[in-house]
């Protein structure tokens, strides 16, 4: 089949997400939520040892932080959909 370069490109991750940072206000929180999370564990790594008591935060963080990211991408792929 030959192309034309007329067919639209998706549009990039990068570009997508800055849209969605500027346009959408959940968006914006759940990524503050996540960059906070990512401060507070290299915090943590940043300790040669860690309590058990900040095992499980590591832990409980990482769950949260992985929970917020699937949950942006959803959204990304949601607005996708619209374009």
């Amino acid at each position: 089949m030959l192309s034309f370069g007329l067919e639209e490109e998706p549009m990039e991750e990068k570009e997508l997400k800055e849209i969605m940072l500027k346009q959408n206000p959940e968006f914006r929180l759940l990524q503050a939520e996540h960059q906070t999370f990512e401060k507070k564990l290299e915090t943590l790594k940043a300790k040669k040892t860690l309590s058990d008591e900040e095992k499980v935060e590591e832990r409980e963080m990482k769950k949260r932080k992985l929970a917020l990211k699937d949950r942006m991408y959803q959204m990304m792929n949601d607005f996708r959909k619209t374009l």
